[in-house]
């Protein structure tokens, strides 16, 4: 049976979702950082290959170099929490046989590897990179909803100098940088929602 209460929470969560570019001076627990990064890696991935990965940034110094290659937005220093999402996706194919789901007969696990490999062999790292984008900001979405249904605020951003980002945190050139969230008890209520109506977004198939 559908649990309907679940169904609205997450309803209300996704209709009342604002971005909160300041926040109080209250902490956010580890526990919630890693609750809302265990939900968002609920998100579809194809082929199961969940690329995502979640960079816990908490320590002025590092916000601050990145809020400088993030344009100077402010939410990214004033922000308790900042969360860089990133894929990874030659770190994905280097580790596919532990990657792909356990639960598959072997026949179907060998075939399927030999088929990721030829898939994604055959594509540039920047390809497989924009591959491993399009499938992280699904989680970046669910990441959003699940901070707004544990009452936090948040602010995606998605202007930053990604060569800049991996260098601050030390990361590889192929690893692509997707987003950077800032998370905080809200101080503000943001701006009122505005959206499309349904008759606006809806075309015929």
């Amino acid at each position: 049976m559908i649990d309907t209460k679940k169904l609205n929470t997450t309803a209300d969560a996704m209709r009342s979702r604002v971005s909160i570019r300041r926040y109080t001076d209250a902490p956010v627990p580890q526990e919630d950082v890693l609750e809302a990064i265990e939900l968002a890696g609920n998100a579809p991935s194809a082929f199961n290959l969940q690329p995502w990965r979640f960079h816990v940034v908490r320590d002025s110094e590092t916000k601050s170099r990145l809020q400088a290659a993030a344009m100077n937005q402010a939410q990214v220093g004033a922000a308790p929490v900042l969360l860089v999402l990133t894929s990874d996706m030659e770190d994905v194919m280097a580790n596919l046989e532990d990657v792909l789901h356990p639960g598959l007969p072997e026949e179907k696990r060998v075939g399927t590897k030999g088929y990721l490999e030829s898939m994604f062999g055959g594509l540039t790292v920047q390809q497989r990179a924009e591959w491993g984008r399009n499938q992280t900001n699904i989680a970046l979405g669910y990441l959003l909803v699940a901070l707004e249904s544990m009452g936090y605020g948040s602010s995606p951003m998605l202007g930053f100098d990604a060569d800049a980002v991996r260098a601050v945190l030390g990361l590889p050139q192929h690893v692509e940088i997707v987003a950077l969230v800032s998370i905080g008890h809200p101080a503000e209520e943001g701006f009122p929602k505005h959206r499309h109506p349904v008759e606006t977004i809806l075309r015929a198939a």
